[in-house]
């Protein structure tokens, strides 16, 4: 017998109070089970409080601390950045109205005038300069905002509401996307480097339309609307984020109307929520590419070893056919349909398929057999152990992409363990470099900025390489992606540029690209959102119906 037809217990019919009878309707739900729960009435709330379900931790409210998906979308909403990205990952003006070259090397920033800080002061130029400098200051950043300030050389305010930037590279090109990712906060804020004071509010003062309330690690972001905001004004009084990381609780959540809005939609639960009139689906192919590095340095990486467990005594990925077996050995197709559950696209490339310089390549052919014989060719006729290590929380059937992977490897002869772990754990181990062959996803405006951080030649002083992880370097690369990223005489020559570049880095395969995903919201009827490529929930953008 199903639960939906079990007959909840007999309640006791005294007289109860409000929140008796909803601890006990509550009770009575976890009883009949997942199904029953679906069936029984939304919870009332507040109608101008929008509860969003995230998927991913926030790991600090600094928001150049750590340049990360999940914080960064939540400081969008505090503090802005001088330009702002559509819901296709276009450029358009945010707190600069313009930007524009004035000689080979400088740019000249003009200001929105009338904007004002959460405090009342106002918005200028020295702001600016101070949040542009910020991050170099920031030491042991878990993901360090540089590679978007290096290219800068100096800094100059000649009026409260101009900027002009002397860069150290002629003719650089990429400064749109820089300044979309550096968020500008008060030059009296930008002086802070403690991230206690971010998290405790005590320093978020921002120009965004919505102002902090509260940050509680794990559980919850609480805001309220900015009403001094210089933009659109929000339909919100109040936004709540609550970090629902398990996918069951984050669907349970919104169908028992806890929240009004959840991200990243579990692949199980998209069907049934399709499928439910008091639900409704947005999505659309993400920006972000979930690929595969490998420790193409270190002669003697950690968890590479032999047949028998011992460690192999050299680094199998620095020759370049094994890195090719690899990727001949993934099922791409079999990998979105079976395991995305058709909620992907296979990945050829950094970045997915509509992003700004993807060279139109398509995805490696499954090939094991192809595999086997690369593997032989390179003195590994046998194969060798190896343990993959992922996320379990971060993307979107992320460990169970890392188990169908290993076994596609454990197929062509790499005998492959799967280690998956929390976000928090995995980036700060990957970082420190305590894997050997690592999932990372990532998502870009642009194929030649992806490269830049990826598979750049890490270099403290260019910014080269920040997400780098593996060490690849290569310098006939690192010259195409700096030939691409100082093409300004057109976009189409540019993207061209970045398209050489993305296919140099795939013939090498400097990383192992996988698919694709769906950015994915589900909510509640009477609450509208156009779906962002780049994953965001943009509390702003929210719409009542």
């Amino acid at each position: 017998m199903t639960a939906s037809h079990r007959n909840p217990p007999a309640l006791p019919a005294a007289p109860r109070s409000p929140r008796r009878r909803r601890l006990l309707q509550a009770g009575a739900a976890l009883a009949l089970g997942p199904a029953a729960q679906a069936m029984r009435p939304a919870a009332a709330a507040d109608p101008d409080t929008l509860r969003i379900g995230l998927a991913a931790d926030v790991t600090s409210m600094d928001p150049q601390w750590n340049n990360a998906g999940p914080n960064n979308a939540i400081a969008l909403h505090i503090f802005e950045s001088l330009v702002f990205m559509d819901k296709n990952a276009r450029y358009i003006p945010g707190l600069a109205l313009s930007w524009k070259p004035v000689n080979a090397i400088t740019w000249e920033i003009k200001l929105r005038p009338n904007v004002k800080w959460h405090d009342g002061a106002p918005f200028t130029s020295e702001d600016v300069k101070a949040s542009l400098e910020r991050p170099e200051k920031l030491v042991n950043s878990p993901g360090s905002f540089t590679s978007y300030t290096k290219p800068i050389a100096r800094i100059d305010t000649p009026d409260a509401h101009t900027v002009r930037l002397t860069m150290s590279v002629p003719n650089y090109a990429n400064l749109a996307n820089d300044l979309n990712s550096v968020p500008i906060l008060p030059k009296k804020v930008a002086a802070t480097l403690t991230q206690a004071e971010f998290d405790s509010g005590k320093v978020m003062i921002g120009t965004g339309p919505f102002k902090f309330v509260r940050f509680a690690r794990g559980q919850e972001i609480v805001m309220e609307r900015n009403p001094d905001y210089w933009g659109p004004r929000p339909e919100w009084e109040r936004a709540v984020f609550r970090i629902l990381t398990d996918n069951g609780a984050r669907t349970a959540a919104l169908l028992a109307g806890d929240v009004d809005v959840i991200e990243s939609v579990p692949s199980a639960d998209v069907a049934k929520l399709k499928q439910n009139p008091k639900f409704k689906i947005e999505q659309q192919v993400s920006w972000r590419t979930l690929f595969w590095q490998m420790d193409q340095a270190r002669d003697n990486p950690p968890f590479v070893t032999d047949k028998a467990g011992k460690p192999l005594g050299k680094n199998p990925f620095k020759d370049a056919r094994v890195r090719a077996a690899i990727s001949k050995a993934l099922n791409r197709d079999a990998i979105v349909s079976r395991i995305m559950e058709g909620l992907a696209v296979p990945a050829s490339s950094i970045v997915s398929p509509q992003i700004f310089g993807h060279p139109g390549t398509r995805p490696d052919a499954y090939d094991p057999e192809g595999a086997k014989k690369l593997l032989a060719a390179a003195g590994y006729p046998d194969g060798f152990g190896l343990t993959l290590h992922a996320t379990n929380n971060r993307y979107l059937n992320d460990a169970a992409v890392a188990q169908a992977t290993a076994g596609m490897l454990t197929r062509i002869g790499i005998q492959t363990k799967v280690e998956t772990m929390p976000v928090a754990a995995y980036f700060t181990r990957a970082r420190q470099g305590e894997f050997a062959f690592e999932m990372l996803g990532w998502g870009s405006a642009a194929a030649d900025v992806a490269l830049r951080s990826i598979l750049g030649t890490p270099n403290p002083k260019t910014g080269y390489g920040t997400w780098n992880w593996g060490k690849y370097s290569n310098p006939q690369l690192d010259q195409l992606i700096e030939k691409s990223l100082t093409t300004v005489s057109s976009d189409k020559a540019r993207e061209e540029n970045a398209r050489a570049a993305a296919r140099f880095a795939l013939a090498d395969h400097g990383i192992i690209p996988s698919h694709s995903q769906l950015a994915m919201w589900a909510m509640r009827k009477g609450v509208r959102y156009e779906a962002r490529t780049d994953e965001w929930s943009l509390a702003q953008f929210f719409h009542k119906e």
